[in-house]
């Protein structure tokens, strides 16, 4: 039986997949607001806290290649679950850490932890969703993510309000991603819930369903396909890598900015979360636009707002009303963040080959992560050389940068009906 005439229900997915991506989800949104608060109450210098901040990044970039061996060896719903107790051992050492060094440490497992969690993630979704549901179920998927973005902030800031101390927020990633590995552990196997998947023997005689096997070619292809398909790559690539670079320093320099201007760690939890509803609310406009009018419609505006927002937000750290500047630029930020959602993943998905897109697509997803992880460390780099101001200015110029190389290379890759492959 093949994947699309097996019986299969959308609503089905919403127990086994998305319940447990709106709990990792919302533990994710409620410590990423205040790492920079916790690092800066251990007696880390603003620097260094936006280095500790990066390591979720830089995790998730170091996970990208073993986590496709790991799904490919224990299956997509194990790593999702141990992934889950993974996160949870690196946020309760953020939670009980002394001291800035201890705090990293537990940082950068959470990022290794969420790079294997959304590989198996989005294997389990290829195997059990048949073709002609999937890309509703990525779509609301995506939805589902960005609605744990915001509901983390809050529940954040109700832990901070009633405790007293920012560290207690990490307990809510700690309850959530427990609750995301009980999940699925109790869950019956997915064969029963969605019919057994068809599988394919390797050519070292392992039986492999289709999710493991695009996870496992996603990593051990990695090399050969930068190097087969070096020109799209660099261009393309370097776009990924740069809109990656603007999303990461907007998540690492909005609590960063708000511990340097001296809003409280319960007031920044509030407005992370208000400017995370503004996101999701726009993920599904974004869609409608993409298909409608053209991916270069929302990928040059969005990356516009984005350069934009930072340059206007470099001046006005020192003024009276930093924090109605704060807030007014946060929430278009968001706004520009959100008309963007899902480019990255349906660029991919346009310029992967259609015979073997896995490996491809790996490869761009790595050079993406790669801007995802250098671009907080540069930035903290320029804010411990320089300042903060000068970082959020920088990171501006780079996305004006990026907004030009898209408006130059998608008409040229995509929106014409070219394809850099046959």
């Amino acid at each position: 039986m093949t994947s699309d005439e097996r019986p299969f229900q959308l609503r089905s997915v919403a127990v086994s997949v998305f319940l447990p991506t709106l709990l990792f989800s919302i533990g994710e949104g409620a410590i990423i607001p205040i790492i920079p608060a916790v690092a800066g109450n251990l007696g880390a210098t603003l620097a260094v806290a936006g280095v500790i901040s990066s390591l979720i990044m830089l995790g998730e970039l170091v996970g990208d290649v073993p986590s496709g061996w790991i799904v490919s060896r224990i299956g997509e719903r194990f790593a999702m679950m141990w992934a889950a107790l993974l996160a949870v051992v690196g946020v309760a050492t953020a939670a009980i850490s002394p001291n800035p060094f201890v705090l990293a440490v537990g940082i950068f497992c959470i990022g290794l932890a969420t790079a294997v969690f959304g590989l198996a993630r989005h294997a389990f979704m290829t195997t059990y969703v048949p073709m002609r549901y999937r890309a509703r179920a990525l779509s609301s998927l995506g939805g589902v993510f960005r609605a744990g973005t915001f509901i983390g902030p809050f529940l954040a800031a109700g832990v901070i309000h009633l405790t007293g101390t920012s560290q207690a927020a990490f307990w809510v990633m700690v309850i959530c991603c427990a609750g995301s590995a009980v999940t699925l552990l109790v869950l019956p196997d997915p064969a029963e819930m969605f019919g057994r998947p068809p599988s394919t023997r390797t050519v070292d005689g392992e039986e492999r369903t289709e999710g493991e096997e695009l996870a496992s070619e996603e990593s051990s292809g990695l090399i050969a396909s930068i190097r087969a398909h070096g020109a799209v790559l660099t261009r393309m690539g370097t776009t990924a890598a740069l809109v990656g670079a603007l999303r990461s320093c907007r998540a690492v320099l909005l609590p960063l900015w708000a511990v340097s201007i001296g809003v409280s760690e319960t007031d920044t939890a509030l407005i992370i979360g208000v400017v995370g509803a503004v996101e999701f609310a726009l993920f599904y406009a974004s869609g409608q636009v993409m298909d409608r009018w053209g991916r270069i419609w929302t990928a040059v505006p969005s990356m516009i707002g984005l350069g934009s927002g930072f340059i206007v937000l470099a001046f006005t750290h020192d003024l009276d009303e930093a924090r109605v500047w704060f807030i007014a630029v946060a929430l278009v930020l968001a706004l520009s963040n959100g008309l963007g959602s899902g480019i990255l993943m349906t660029l991919g998905s346009d310029l992967a080959p259609p015979d073997r897109p896995a490996p491809f697509l790996g490869a761009y997803r790595f050079l993406g992560d790669a801007g995802t992880a250098a671009a907080p460390l540069a930035m903290s780099g320029i804010t411990a050389a320089a300042s903060i101001s000068l970082a959020a200015g920088t990171i501006g110029g780079v996305g004006l940068i990026g907004a030009f190389l898209l408006f130059r290379f998608i008409p040229r890759f995509i929106d014409r009906g070219t394809r850099p492959f046959p």
